[in-house]
């Protein structure tokens, strides 16, 4: 089968031709039509994993995909053959990922049907982004009437936690450039600042002179954060994906720090698959490519400033 993998840590993806992976019990076989390109696939090849996970070579990469059912393992019920499916298909430890013709994923792992018309190039660009940016806004209890900052908003997960964020009933202020700040407003954000024009300290105080009740950031360092938190009245919630805040050092403000790891699940999965079908969540392609050009689009995103997920087409 056709796949991107590394051949060690730190090489250059590239295709290659591997045999195609064989379900066991509990496990699905997926013949994968679109992958989902995440931050995560090129830290893994530049060896994130090194030190925790036996990883054996060559080891494809890619984590989000969707497509069909090929083959259902012993003892499988909940899919079947034929089956539209979409989820988190990786499998380091044994080195197989989602830039591939066909992917394995456990019957009981993040795997789930399809939203109801739903293209495949779509739903491979929401499992890791959108389930993350889910349990994200609920594990910062936002409810209605707080104002919250989402910096990293023009990304696949931020743009997904404007429009949850402001579905839970908060006035959301996005980070977006000028020419992104109409998308923003469309998903759902009442205010947008730009990086690039100044301190957003500043920007966000001179309309919100007591400060905020929440960030939710996927982009800033410690330092940046550490600035950030100040916009943050007593009791506000500072949720960061890069894992920069001190939760001691937070509570010792009154403020709560949370430093962020979510794992899609079936159930996130289903939850978003609703969310879809009632036009309550909306997830934006910036770049479709073929599988081949999968290392130039992994250091394309390397460089940062993603307006919208690519997915790389089988």
């Amino acid at each position: 089968m056709r796949a991107i993998a590394v051949s060690e840590y730190g090489a250059t993806p590239a295709p290659m031709n591997l045999p195609p992976p064989e379900p066991g019990p509990g496990e699905i076989l997926v013949r994968v039509i679109a992958a989902g390109l995440n931050p995560l696939d090129w830290k893994i090849a530049e060896g994130m994993l090194k030190d925790s996970v036996d990883v054996p070579f060559p080891l494809i990469l890619g984590r989000d995909g969707a497509g069909v059912v090929e083959e259902a393992g012993e003892g499988v019920t909940r899919l079947r053959a034929g089956e539209q499916v979409y989820g988190c298909f990786a499998a380091v430890e044994r080195g197989l990922g989602s830039y591939a013709e066909y992917a394995i994923v456990r019957e009981d792992g993040p795997v789930a049907k399809m939203p109801e018309g739903m293209i495949y190039t779509q739903a491979a660009a929401v499992p890791t982004a959108s389930a993350t940016a889910l349990a994200m806004v609920e594990q910062a209890r936002i409810d209605t009437g707080q104002t919250v900052l989402v910096v990293g908003a023009t990304g696949g997960v931020g743009q997904s936690v404007v429009q949850l964020a402001a579905r839970a009933g908060a006035k959301v202020i996005a980070t977006a450039r000028d020419d992104m700040a109409g998308t923003m407003r469309r998903l759902g954000a009442d205010e947008t600042v730009d990086h690039s024009a100044g301190d957003l300290n500043r920007q966000v105080l001179g309309v919100h002179t007591d400060g905020i009740d929440a960030v939710l950031d996927m982009v800033s360092d410690t330092r940046a954060a550490e600035h950030l938190a100040q916009l943050l009245r007593p009791g506000g919630t500072y949720i960061t994906t890069t894992w920069a805040v001190n939760p001691d050092a937070m509570e010792a403000k009154e403020l709560r720090g949370v430093n962020f790891k979510g794992e899609p699940s079936a159930e996130l999965l289903d939850r978003l698959s609703d969310l879809i079908d009632a036009g309550a969540l909306r997830v934006r392609v910036e770049r479709e490519v073929p599988l081949e050009q999968a290392a130039d689009a992994l250091a394309d995103n390397r460089l940062g400033g993603a307006r919208g997920k690519t997915v790389l087409r089988i």
